[in-house]
């Protein structure tokens, strides 16, 4: 049992399940289940291609955005790391992604067998 002055801390976002619209993200690491295709976006603050993509941990889905060169470094199967990026909700599902300075790192790469 706690005693009433104990403090209690808010649970860190470093899994999916604890992901909060509107929140910064720290850091969370995710498998990379889905990559639609880039898209071109021209805006007054970013120009340039984007792709949406699918990740999981152990503790649920998120969406997550890719932009310019990381659309290029990861693919299926990859675990990635998130680092410095943001959470928000479109059309009620949870969307990650590492907005302008936040940092996205392939940790572990999948790797496909070739037939010989």
């Amino acid at each position: 049992m706690n005693p009433p002055h104990a403090l209690t801390w808010p649970t860190p976002a470093r899994r999916i399940a604890n992901l909060q619209p509107n929140t910064p993200v720290k850091r969370l690491e995710m498998v990379i289940l889905r990559i639609y295709p880039r898209r071109l976006i021209v805006s007054p603050s970013y120009t340039g291609y984007v792709a949406a993509a699918c990740g999981r941990d152990d503790t649920g889905l998120v969406g997550l955005v890719l932009w310019g060169e990381q659309i290029e470094a990861v693919t299926l199967g990859d675990i990635v790391r998130l680092e410095s990026g943001w959470c928000r909700s479109r059309d009620g599902a949870l969307v990650v992604s590492t907005g302008k300075h936040g940092r996205l790192t392939v940790v572990k790469s999948f790797e496909r067998k070739t037939e010989d």
